[in-house]
Formats: C-alpha cells, sequence, structure tokens
C-alpha cells in the first residue's frame, strides 16, 4: 500500500464538459482584452503552457506577470461560475468512493495537476471530492510547467519518497511525468486516450475507470505489474 496517493483532476476525478473551455477563455479575454480565437492544446498540459502558447497564437508576449494576473482570474471565474460547474460537469464515477476508500485506510492522498491551484479547489469542492485530500501538499500551475517538476513538488511537500508513492493520472504526460518523477503510475483510460495507448507509455497499471471500487482499490494498493484491470 502507497503511504500517499496523488491525483490528476480532469478526466481523472471529473468532467467538465466543455464548461472548462469557456470559463478559461473568459479569464484570457478578461487579463488581455481579447477574444480568444484558438487555444492551445490542453491534454496533459499545464496552465503556464497551455497560457504562453495561447498568447502565441494571439500574438501576444508571454511573461510570468501575465502568468499570474491569468491565474487570478482563472482562480475568480471558477468561484463566481461554481454553480454552473456543479450543473453542467460530474465527479467520474467511482472517484469519490476510491477516494473513501483509501482515506478509510489512512492513505494520504493529495493531486498533482496542471490547473492553477485556485480553480483545482473550486472543482473538488464543487463535486465534493476535497474533504479526502491535503491540497496543501499538492502541486499546481503555479509550480511549474512539467509533470514530474510538479509530483517532485508535491513529493517534498508531503515529505514523502517516490517509491511511497502513487500517480493516477489519465494521459501518456501523466504516465511520462510519473515515471520520470521515480512514483508508481495507475493511468485510468477515462479521457482522450485509450487503455492501450497508456499501457505502451509505459504506466505499472491501467484501469479503464474507477467504478469497480475493488479493482481500483486493488491497483493502486499493489506492487508494479504492468497489467490491465477492466
Amino acid at each position: 500500500m502507497p503511504e500517499l496517493v496523488l491525483w490528476d483532476i480532469d478526466h481523472t476525478l471529473m468532467a467538465t464538459r466543455g464548461l472548462g473551455r469557456e470559463l478559461w477563455a473568459q479569464a484570457f479575454h478578461e487579463v488581455t482584452g481579447i477574444e480568444m480565437r484558438e487555444q492551445a492544446s490542453v491534454t496533459g498540459s499545464t496552465e503556464r503552457v497551455i497560457l504562453r502558447e495561447t498568447a502565441r497564437l494571439h500574438d501576444i508576449t508571454y511573461s510570468d506577470e501575465l502568468f499570474e494576473s491569468f491565474a487570478a482570474a482563472l482562480g475568480a471565474v471558477h468561484v463566481r461560475r461554481a454553480a454552473e460547474l456543479r450543473e453542467r460537469g460530474h465527479a467520474l464515477p467511482g472517484a469519490a468512493a476510491v477516494l473513501a476508500r483509501l482515506a478509510d485506510k489512512g492513505v494520504r492522498q493529495t493531486v498533482v495537476t496542471g490547473n492553477v491551484r485556485a480553480a483545482a479547489e473550486v472543482k473538488l469542492a464543487v463535486f465534493g471530492l476535497d474533504g479526502y485530500l491535503r491540497l496543501e501538499d499538492g502541486a499546481y500551475a503555479e509550480d511549474g510547467e512539467e509533470r514530474p517538476e510538479l509530483l517532485r513538488a508535491a513529493l517534498a511537500r508531503s515529505a514523502t519518497r517516490p517509491d511511497k508513492a502513487a500517480f493516477l493520472g489519465d494521459t501518456p504526460a501523466d504516465v511520462e511525468g510519473g515515471l520520470g518523477a521515480g512514483v508508481r503510475v495507475v493511468a485510468v483510460a477515462t479521457g482522450r486516450t485509450s487503455a492501450t495507448e497508456l499501457r505502451g507509455s509505459g504506466a505499472d497499471t491501467v484501469l479503464e475507470g474507477l467504478a469497480d471500487t475493488e479493482k481500483a482499490f486493488a491497483a493502486i494498493s499493489c506492487a508494479r505489474t504492468g497489467g490491465v484491470a477492466g
């Protein structure tokens, strides 16, 4: 059993069903004064990278100051539209049950996400998942650009060795980041990437989803297997 379980958020624990892009575009407009015509790829990326590349697509000069303003705006937009997020989005099947099962066993849990922290906190609270997580130990877009960097930040904050942790995510970038940080990776095929692709990325275990609580709990608990659980 790992001492610490690190969770990706979007498409691993929840889905916002298109609202996430709307909120992002609103924050982008508020900060830059420009309507977003095109957004850079978001799959497996972090808000800092997405903003830099989206700014480039709109001929806007990126800076740390721009990111800080955008992060504040994005968090505020999530707060203002939390009710809409609750109505349109949802926690993925089994997410709350698996979080609760791990918490009952005394396993520490937090998040490693490309979201800015304020937005992540709103999302998790809206779907009732925040109570299982030590968000102060997590890592967010403010902490870096790439997954290994974020994972190392979360491990340091929680004072946990990589070999005592497991990371759950839904993209090849999550898998590569987890392996790069030296943690065991359980990939879930609940996003845009198939179980076959996730296994090919090198995930230690691949789940079709979290709906089967017992199967998910066993996958998180067990040693490295390289298998696929249905």
